[in-house]
């Protein structure tokens, strides 16, 4: 092997070796939906819009992230129940984001989410990781709809594409 491909070679694996990546299962709203009914904790479903102080969203991803950053926020729409999205939910949540090593959730403010919202006494709190957590931004009328069959005891599996 001539001696330019072996230090070729060389630099690539080296620059391979550090790369690490974050395997996540795919988000679906109806494994969530079971995680949510199977869970100790309390949850409700809202689909509203997510509002927060972005400047608190970490900024670096790579160096001294917290465990756990709790940023309080607003969420403003409809509770799910059996009959649909139709109870008003205009609260103060907190929304926690968490993180993965150099890898942390993020939210948007301004944009419709559906939201798992775990219930802490007389508060909410929505629990975001990397891999997607407990809310989701910008839902479809699909998935809005397969929560609200998951709730009404219609079939509710999670899709494997």
């Amino acid at each position: 092997m001539p001696i330019r491909s072996m230090v070729l070679t060389i630099a690539l694996m080296a620059i391979a070796g550090p790369a690490t990546s974050l395997s996540c299962m795919r988000p679906d709203v109806a494994r969530t939906y079971g995680y949510a009914a199977e869970a100790k904790e309390t949850y409700i479903v809202v689909h509203g819009i997510l509002k927060f102080n972005d400047q608190k969203l970490p900024q670096d991803h790579y160096n001294n992230n917290p465990q756990n950053l709790k940023i309080k926020a607003r969420l403003s729409g409809k509770s799910l129940s059996q009959s649909g999205y139709k109870s008003d939910f205009d609260r103060t949540i907190t929304l926690e984001l968490n993180c993965l090593g150099p890898w942390c959730g993020n939210a948007t403010s301004g944009v419709p989410y559906l939201a798992f919202l775990r219930k802490e006494g007389s508060a909410y709190a929505l629990a975001v990781d990397p891999c997607g957590g407990m809310g989701f931004a910008q839902p479809s009328p699909k998935m809005l709809r397969r929560v609200h069959q998951c709730m009404k005891g219609g079939p509710c599996t999670a899709q494997t594409r």
